[in-house]
């Protein structure tokens, strides 16, 4: 996923292959890779773990005991059945002057629902979809009622078995 360093010497003299960047550059490119942050990539009460993609970078124990959310997440875990996944999305269509809003509807050509859009930063974002269901054109209906097609992918860090 990258990596990101924070130093009052020049960055890329530190490592090799690196390069400067802003948080701009940083935001992107963690949308790219799917990696949520913060209340805006995860709703408090709405965010789940392992839909969250946790488990994936190891934000999740399942070995440690008592916290919230516990019994669903390790039931859910060792069912090996997880339906709807964050996805990074890229938008194929100028988006409109207000963007789109965090909580709309991802449909698909023929109207069916397949998530929700959580968050983003230009043409770049994150949504909730159904895993199954990502392959095909995708839509949001934007608030002045134009459709922005997106589409969704499967970053290349993932484990072999969720992709």
């Amino acid at each position: 996923m990258g990596w990101r360093l924070l130093t009052q010497d020049e960055g890329p003299a530190l490592v090799s292959g690196g390069r400067l960047g802003d948080l701009w550059d940083y935001h992107q490119h963690r949308y790219l890779q799917g990696v949520p942050e913060g209340v805006r990539d995860l709703p408090p009460g709405v965010a789940l773990p392992l839909e969250s993609n946790l488990a994936f970078m190891n934000g999740v124990s399942f070995t440690k005991g008592c916290y919230i959310g516990q019994e669903l997440t390790a039931r859910t875990h060792h069912m090996g059945v997880i339906r709807k996944r964050l996805f990074p999305v890229r938008f194929l269509d100028p988006l409109p002057a207000s963007g789109i809003t965090p909580g709309a509807t991802v449909l698909t050509a023929s109207g069916q629902t397949v998530g929700k859009f959580r968050a983003g930063q230009g043409n770049v974002g994150l949504a909730l979809l159904w895993s199954e269901k990502i392959k095909g054109p995708l839509h949001i209906r934007a608030s002045e009622g134009a459709q922005v097609a997106l589409a969704a992918s499967v970053p290349d860090w993932w484990p072999t078995v969720s992709k």
